[in-house]
């Protein structure tokens, strides 16, 4: 599957950090992770500190999927509002969720500090935002659920969002969110790993999966195989070539970087935004004084239909800026369409689909597909021990 177009802004700001080889020969290990993108190098990270002997293949070159075209924003807010979470899978799940994403934005600072990546993480307010009259009454729901369960949440009305810079009816404002750019910190911490003992092969496609006298033995198209106790699949929307059950459905998405300002404009110095608008609309700025905001989201049919809309998407997007933000100008620099996935609960999948085989799934979909990922490093370690945890049940598959 081709889950994004061919230039990301993350891609052409830090070019190819280091490449690896591919594998050319059979060889065996404790555990085979599938992707090398965010989700996978985290899933190393934290497999290598467990002591285990760690190989990685991914089809591409590592980090060249989802994780390039990633906005790189972080929230704790999950794509679908708390109050209504809470209603669909009641109120510890719900509430937990959110509590866990907040703590997994803390996570990825201290991995990032621990690795010595460069990836600019920096702590930024999140501003929830309605342009549409209508939605004041959902988004005060939203206020008052968050409030009610302990987090630290500021209404905004209209007029002191007119005072930062945008257009808008009212907002939730959370101390929680931060941005940074995922596809260095993805690259710092395979490169960390890879000094620890992790082996990388890029450009090695998996062909089967298969089980052998209680081992696991993957066949790459090349024809070489890697025997190993265990699988944990980090491939994010192209698991729906692998997982048997519907779990997800899949979106195209776009994405603007605007040219470079002289200075931030100020609304974007210390907040990065979001909106009610179903396909929603966020915000940010980078640490080269660009804005850079995605949305716009259609059904994915295929990548040539996706990327051939990206030209109109480009123009509805400035467009769209500009009604929220009337007095800056957006200029676009570069622009980039992505796949991305939806639950039918905006919840990760953790765990095992298929109990008789030794196959781990961290199906972190929609925004907050880095959180979960990091979420996902506690459950696949219980799931590969056989030992409880609670994220194994809320976000188990079949439910």
């Amino acid at each position: 599957m081709d889950i994004r177009s061919n230039e990301p802004y993350w891609l052409i700001k830090n070019a190819l950090p280091q490449s690896y080889p591919s594998l050319t020969k059979s060889i065996s290990a404790d555990i085979l992770i599938i992707g090398a993108g965010i989700t996978g190098a985290l899933m190393a990270y934290k497999l290598i500190g467990e002591g285990k002997k760690i190989v990685m293949v991914d089809r591409r070159d590592i980090c060249n999927g989802s994780t390039a075209a990633s906005t790189s924003m972080l929230q704790y807010e999950i794509d679908v509002p708390l109050h209504k979470l809470i209603e669909q899978v009641g109120l510890t799940c719900a509430v937990s969720s959110y509590q866990n994403c907040e703590n997994a934005i803390k996570e990825i600072r201290k991995i990032a500090t621990s690795v010595g990546s460069k990836c600019g993480f920096k702590y930024m307010k999140s501003v929830y935002f309605t342009s549409i009259k209508k939605d004041l009454d959902f988004l005060r729901n939203e206020f008052k659920a968050r409030q009610e369960h302990g987090f630290d949440v500021k209404w905004l009305s209209k007029e002191e969002l007119e005072k930062i810079g945008l257009k808008a009816y009212g907002a939730i404002e959370s101390k929680s969110g931060a941005v940074m750019d995922v596809y260095t910190l993805a690259n710092d911490i395979l490169k960390y790993c890879s000094k620890k003992g992790l082996e990388i092969y890029d450009r090695t496609s998996v062909e089967e999966i298969k089980t052998k006298n209680d081992k696991t033995v993957v066949k790459t198209k090349d024809g070489f195989t890697i025997e190993v106790d265990h699988v944990v699949h980090c491939t994010g929307y192209e698991s729906t070539e692998t997982v048997k059950e519907d779990i997800v459905k899949l979106k195209s998405t776009f994405a603007l970087a605007s040219e470079a300002f002289e200075t931030i404009p100020k609304a974007f110095t210390e907040r990065i935004y979001w909106n009610t608008d179903a396909p929603y609309l966020y915000f940010r700025s980078t640490d080269d004084n660009r804005i850079v905001m995605g949305g716009g989201d259609r059904d994915f049919k295929n990548a040539m239909r996706r990327d051939a809309l990206l030209p109109k998407k480009e123009k509805e997007l400035a467009k769209s800026f500009k009604k929220c933000f009337p007095e800056i100008e957006f200029i676009a620099d570069y622009s980039w369409a992505g796949t991305f996935g939806e639950t039918k609960d905006g919840l990760p999948y953790f765990g095992k689909p298929d109990a008789e085989k030794n196959e781990h799934y961290i199906l972190g979909f929609g925004g907050n597909g880095i959180t979960f990922s990091v979420m996902g490093m506690d459950a696949i370690v219980h799931s590969i021990n056989k030992t409880p945890h609670p994220y194994l049940e809320y976000y188990k598959f079949r439910r």
